[in-house]
């Protein structure tokens, strides 16, 4: 049997793609879409101002749509924009809103290119869970957490501050711009008050960083009687990410805990949740300069107490010289010899001075004493005086 061989009529791959291309071109030249999604696999090359990422989307954890997508260098400032702005690195599991464009490339497929990004969105999702979290807070905690029209009051905040700080538990990242800044401000305090500083150093920035730090205050609390406060700090930076502070188990952990912690982690526009919870000073160096000057304090209510004292006893010393003066010169004034040089006398029987004449009887001895002179003579007569 003989085989025939009937040629199938075909057209070349890169034809075929070419369709797609002008279907694809038909279809969306020109148009743009909002979107929001979930990013992933975010992959950025700063040196080109590109960034390679996935968008996605998920129903609990199982992703149910995916797309590659790509900054090119226009749509590549927004990025830089949305981390200044949000105080957010954009990196994977965030989710944003994005003005999309389709493209398609022969050998690339289908992508598509990211031209904006709506920040805002981002910011206001960020703002609701932080606001969930913080009433969260007050409703699950009403021992520890109460807000009083635009202030929390914890019981952490309640607890008072030692007169004298000397040991200090201090939470921050290793070789960080916020330790450095912290220590020097205590070592180079103007008074040459001494510190003892323990560093309880850990990652402070990331998904995880909340996690670390609440390891590190358990390990305080286990230890709470060797320190005074707990000093929580950080440096600033062009990509801030203050995330880990408005973690609701951290939140609770500060605004429960048994010491006095004092917060340094953010400049003077950034309060975080824990921030709220503690006694926030902004800045490591603000941090610092509260201890220092606590202890200053102290130094100047003892050097005061000092000088009342001294005013106290030279008052108490004036006071009693001034009455031994005058009870000097009451005794003088009172003494027989002084009362005599004045023309009294002093009347005695047997020697005895007399006070009550009643004892005296009619022809009794008796001797009167003048100041020079000692007269004895015998009662002849008694009279009582008239008034």
């Amino acid at each position: 049997m003989k085989l025939i061989n009937k040629s199938i009529p075909s057209i070349r791959l890169s034809e075929f793609i070419s369709e797609i291309e002008d279907c694809i071109a038909a279809a969306f030249y020109g148009d743009t879409f909002w979107i929001t999604t979930e990013i992933s696999d975010v992959n950025k090359k700063p040196d080109k101002r590109w960034c390679y990422l996935k968008l996605i989307e998920k129903e609990g954890k199982n992703v149910t749509a995916e797309i590659g997508a790509v900054f090119w260098t226009p749509g590549y400032a927004y990025i830089e924009k949305f981390e200044k702005e949000t105080k957010q690195l954009f990196k994977d599991g965030l989710e944003i809103t994005c003005r999309v464009k389709v493209t398609f490339h022969k050998r690339w497929g289908l992508k598509l290119e990211v031209v904006e990004i709506d920040y805002a969105y981002t910011l206001g999702k960020l703002e609701a869970e932080r606001q969930e979290t913080l009433e969260r807070l007050v409703k699950e905690n009403p021992d520890h957490v109460k807000l009083v029209g635009e202030q929390y009051y914890t019981y952490n905040k309640s607890l008072p501050l030692p007169t004298v700080v000397q040991r200090i538990a201090l939470i921050t990242a290793p070789e960080s711009d916020g330790q450095r800044d912290f220590k020097q401000e205590l070592i180079n305090n103007p008074y040459g008050y001494a510190f003892h500083v323990d560093e309880f150093v850990t990652q402070i920035q990331g998904d995880k960083a909340h996690e670390f730090i609440l390891g590190k205050l358990l390990l305080i609390e286990a230890q709470k009687e060797k320190y005074d406060v707990i000093a929580i700090v950080r440096g600033g930076g062009s990509q801030l990410d203050l995330k880990a502070f408005d973690n609701y188990d951290l939140a609770q952990a500060v605004a429960s805990f048994p010491i006095p912690i004092l917060t340094g982690i953010g400049h003077d526009r950034n309060t975080s949740i824990v921030d709220l919870m503690a006694r926030q000073e902004k800045t490591p160096t603000k941090v610092a300069n509260v201890l220092i000057q606590r202890n200053f304090q102290f130094e100047q209510n003892v050097l005061e107490l000092k000088e009342r004292l001294s005013d106290t006893v030279d008052t108490l010393f004036t006071n009693a010289k001034n009455n031994l003066k005058e009870i000097k010169r009451f005794v003088k004034a009172s003494n027989p010899l002084t009362i005599l040089k004045k023309g009294f006398a002093i009347v005695k029987q047997n020697n005895v001075i007399v006070t009550n004449p009643s004892t005296i009887e009619v022809g009794a001895e008796i001797q009167i004493q003048f100041d020079k002179e000692t007269i004895s003579s015998t009662v002849t007569k008694k009279k009582k005086n008239g008034k």
